[in-house]
């Protein structure tokens, strides 16, 4: 299996392939804004990016790591398994039982 950050990647790269309008914002920074946030281009496109992919995943009623199961997924009934199994093992850690946790997050159970 790769590794989440391979998977977070996949999913970054599909996002800009759906969404080529945030590819263009993200192709036309001015280095100038970069350099005043003492960051790189790169470092500053990056950071725009991942909150273009955030705000996509908040218009979805998403999380953002859901989102990247969502994109990185070979069909929506294994982004839904694979979502449901994540959330759970949350639960778990959380100390909380499934129908707590799904009353807290709004979640079906």
């Amino acid at each position: 299996m790769s590794q989440p950050a391979e998977h977070h990647q996949l999913a970054l790269d599909r996002f800009l392939n759906q969404h080529p309008e945030v590819a263009t914002q993200l192709n036309t920074l001015n280095p100038l804004a970069a350099q005043a946030k003492g960051e790189t281009l790169a470092e500053y496109r990056a950071e725009r990016l991942h909150e273009a992919f955030e705000a996509e995943a908040e218009r979805q009623g998403l999380f953002a790591w859901e989102l990247t199961l969502k994109l990185t997924a070979d069909s929506i009934e294994a982004f839904e398994a694979q979502r449901l199994e994540v959330h759970k093992e949350v639960a778990q850690m959380a100390g909380l039982s499934w129908v707590e946790y799904c009353q807290l997050h709004d979640f079906p159970g």
